[in-house]
């Protein structure tokens, strides 16, 4: 009985550290082309004046030629969870968190509010990444329309 409990225990902890190592792998190979930075999305955002909190998803973002992958931190998925093409972002506005949000995000987070196909998002990110993603679509190929607030 003893030695079916300890090794039923010791299965277990091989299983966390087996799903730990793949964690950690899956990271390390979404950063491995580089342009990555923190970013969390609330997909779907409700109109201004929502600071509740709520529908924030902690990720990671990687540019990747005209397109912006976002991959869920807190996942084993190999593949982006949602993808931003870069023709199809339009700026709405710029607001430090509010209420609730200043839990939900990092600490040193600035959101973003943005339409792309028509659905409000928001992107929150540090000072330095929203220069870069900011940068980023403005430096989008001649004849594509850019709305940059």
């Amino acid at each position: 009985m003893i030695l079916t409990l300890l090794v039923c225990g010791l299965a277990v902890i091989a299983l966390v550290l087996v799903g730990l190592f793949v964690f950690g792998l899956r990271r390390r190979l979404i950063q491995r082309s580089g342009g990555t930075f923190d970013c969390s999305l609330r997909w779907d955002a409700p109109e201004k004046g929502d600071t509740s909190g709520k529908g924030w998803g902690y990720g990671v973002a990687r540019y990747n030629g005209d397109r912006i992958e976002w991959f869920r931190v807190f996942s084993y998925a190999p593949r982006p969870r949602r993808v931003l093409e870069r023709s199809a972002i339009e700026v709405v506005d710029r607001r430090a968190p509010d209420g609730e949000e200043e839990l939900a995000l990092l600490s040193d987070a600035i959101v973003l509010g943005c339409l792309h196909r028509g659905v409000r998002l928001e992107l929150a990110m540090s000072e330095d990444a929203l220069t870069g993603f900011l940068a980023w679509l403005e430096a989008a190929p001649p004849g594509q329309r850019v709305n940059v607030a």
